[in-house]
């Protein structure tokens, strides 16, 4: 079965693989704050679907429709996250700087699992590349950014389409603030990954990794 398969379908199973640990990490804030997480977690499970068995991808996935599955897992994982989030803060707005704080400590491991593989990572290219090992922003085909300058000190891109806001609003949640979180896992995962480089947002929308 695993002949059917190619790298990016490996490749894009494993950006959801730790999409859902992060979703992992705000159910434990949730819980922390005294929300009822298994009434929760039923209900949103039941209107998103479950997290991915852990199996191998070989084991699950239907190669009769390999695209589709993989758009589906990627949708329900998002619109999890969204509902976790968006519950945990109208229960408490002062929780947010405990969520950034666990978006910025994921940024930190992820740069740490990648190093502890021996990757070098020298260029913001190299840069840019691993974290979109990680990022998950909808399927490849949905070409949600657009690199604009790609060199060895610079690399700049634009957020092309937003693939995440529709579900956000269904949760009346606020996407702006999920791009926040991201935000700051990426400063995070650049300062951790390599120093000598930072991540900047623009006032224009650019995002930036640049040598420092």
């Amino acid at each position: 079965m695993s002949l059917y398969l190619g790298k990016v379908h490996y490749w894009l199973f494993n950006k959801i693989l730790w999409f859902e640990g992060l979703e992992n990490e705000i159910i434990i804030l949730a819980k922390n704050e005294g929300l009822d997480i298994e009434k929760l977690g039923k209900d949103i499970n039941d209107k998103y679907g479950e997290q991915t068995p852990k199996l191998p991808l070989e084991e699950m996935i239907d190669t009769s429709n390999i695209h589709g599955w993989l758009q589906e897992k990627i949708s329900s994982a998002e619109g999890r996250m969204a509902a976790w989030t968006t519950t945990v803060i109208k229960n408490n707005s002062e929780v947010t700087s405990k969520m950034e704080n666990i978006y910025t400590e994921q940024g930190i491991k992820a740069a740490k699992e990648v190093k502890e593989k021996g990757i070098e990572i020298e260029t913001a290219v190299d840069i840019f590349n691993s974290i979109n090992d990680y990022i998950l922003d909808g399927m490849p085909c949905d070409r949600v950014n657009e690199v604009v300058t790609s060199e060895e000190n610079i690399v700049e891109w634009n957020r092309r389409i937003c693939v995440h806001e529709d579900i956000w609003n269904k949760e009346q949640g606020n996407v702006e603030y999920f791009y926040k979180l991201r935000s700051l896992w990426i400063k995070a995962f650049v300062h951790e990954i390599n120093s000598n480089f930072e991540y900047i947002e623009r006032e224009d929308g650019v995002k930036v990794i640049t040598k420092k």
